[in-house]
């Protein structure tokens, strides 16, 4: 489903994202993880068009995302608070995006019911503005906003960060119906290795910019990530066991 061939970002003679080859099929729950500055927001706003490349390009659906905007139709995205419109309400928000998605106000209101328990009543019939709502929230609305429309493609920068646990453990079982059940293909970055690894069906570590390793998902890939991160190798078997005492 994407295809970047060449890539190359570079700010002021500095490279920070290079990658000569990456595809990401169709269905895929790929996970971006890695440290701070290794490149993975640049990445995301290089397939969304957000910033322009030094070198080569991004396809989705064999679409140049540089050339056409063909591909905006079936892509959806929710990067950070500039997503959402902060003067607006979360209700008027939602129903902005569903008419751009050629929702009708059912439409919505069906869509929207699924979420109640994610949203805890926080959220919906508030009359309270998006930027005056908890990060927390706002980053419920965004992600909420992003899978509305059917999209075919869903990229999340960030999705776990500001939830409360609950929120967290609803959210990956959100993620992971969309995926299995509703065939979408999603891109996620996160700094939690715990949720990449157990909502993601393939992960890429970058660093300085560039693919490190590339895995998919088996029952040790937590323990890999945590290894490379850290140094440290763990022993799977002892932290299964402790897992299972709690």
């Amino acid at each position: 489903m994407i295809q970047v061939s060449n890539l190359q970002k570079s700010y002021n003679g500095t490279v920070v994202l290079d990658l000569p080859e990456l595809k990401i099929a169709k269905g895929e729950v790929f996970g971006l993880v890695g440290n701070n500055g290794a490149g993975k927001t640049t990445f995301f706003s290089l397939v969304l068009d957000l910033v322009r490349a030094s070198k080569g390009n991004v396809s989705i659906n064999e679409i140049p995302v540089s050339k056409s905007e063909e591909w905006k139709s079936l892509t959806s995205a929710y990067i950070d608070e500039s997503f959402t419109i902060g003067y607006l309400t979360a209700d008027e928000y939602f129903s902005f995006i569903g008419e751009l998605r050629d929702m009708n106000s059912k439409d919505i209101s069906q869509f929207l019911a699924d979420f109640e328990t994610f949203f805890n009543d926080e959220i919906i019939g508030k009359k309270k503005f998006i930027r005056d709502l908890s990060k927390g929230n706002q980053k419920k609305v965004g992600v909420v906003g992003a899978l509305m429309g059917n999209p075919e493609l869903v990229i999340l920068d960030e999705p776990f960060a500001n939830l409360d646990p609950t929120s967290q453990f609803k959210l990956r079982k959100i993620i992971k119906e969309f995926a299995s059940e509703k065939g979408k293909t999603f891109m996620i970055s996160s700094h939690d290795l715990d949720h990449v690894a157990d909502v993601c069906t393939r992960i890429v570590i970058l660093e300085k910019g560039k693919v490190v390793r590339d895995v998919q998902k088996t029952e040790s890939t937590l323990a890999e990530l945590e290894e490379f991160f850290t140094g440290v190798k763990v022993e799977l078997n002892a932290k299964a066991s402790f897992l299972d005492e709690l």
